[in-house]
């Protein structure tokens, strides 16, 4: 007998969440078991049940996906999240595998294609619509440039990466000590570090790096 699979599915609109959970609900051993209209319901709801893997839109009411896949990162709960969006764009796609998503789904894509990225994702992979597969080849190829122009890139640590994609959106040293729940005076030591493996100096040149590399790191 195989294993049940939980899911939970987060979307606001009722009508598109009936035809995700119709589709879903064709495999024997897939189970939803919670349903989520806004961000701050699927983190609730999440955090309470701890499903496999969770469908979510990126544009939530109240907490939007990427926030919500924030505080998860913070928790014990170890859900897999899969993006269901509309946004045919490299930008959120970067964001949304820089956050760890483990799946991102075109909402245009066939709806079967959400069971093909369960599975994918179940057998510890990574799921993405095969248009946006084009973004992740470019990115990778232009990494791979950076790398031997700037080698300091690949001193950076998980952390330092992360902190360069906040100050890439103008997040002040606060603001994203409360987002990794550390405090202000770490951020500002990482800052430095991340300046110093770079060779940067001056008062703009890491917000300046952040906003024209901070997606190809």
């Amino acid at each position: 007998m195989e294993k049940e699979v939980t899911i939970i599915i987060a979307d606001d609109h009722p009508i598109f969440r009936k035809g995700l959970r119709d589709v879903i609900l064709e495999e024997k051993n897939f189970s939803i078991i919670g349903e989520a209209s806004t961000g701050k319901e699927a983190l609730e709801i999440i955090t309470a049940k701890k499903p496999d893997i969770v469908i979510m839109d990126l544009e939530m009411p109240q907490l939007k996906g990427l926030e919500v896949l924030n505080q998860l990162n913070q928790s014990a709960v170890s859900t897999k999240v899969i993006f269901l969006t509309m946004y045919n764009d490299e930008e959120f796609l970067y964001k949304a595998m820089d956050y760890g998503a483990a799946g991102y789904i075109l909402k245009d894509s066939v709806l079967d294609e959400v069971k093909r990225a369960i599975t994918n994702v179940l057998g510890g992979n990574y799921y993405v619509s095969p248009p946006m597969t084009k973004y992740l080849v470019e990115r990778k190829k232009r990494k791979e440039i950076l790398s031997k122009e700037i080698p300091g890139i690949n001193l950076l640590t998980p952390v330092e990466k992360k902190i360069l994609s906040f100050i890439a959106e103008h997040k002040t040293s606060k603001e994203i000590a409360v987002l990794l729940s550390i405090s202000h005076r770490t951020v500002e030591k990482h800052r430095n570090n991340i300046s110093k493996k770079l060779n940067l100096s001056g008062g703009h040149a890491l917000l300046k790096f952040a906003l024209e590399y901070q997606k190809f790191i």
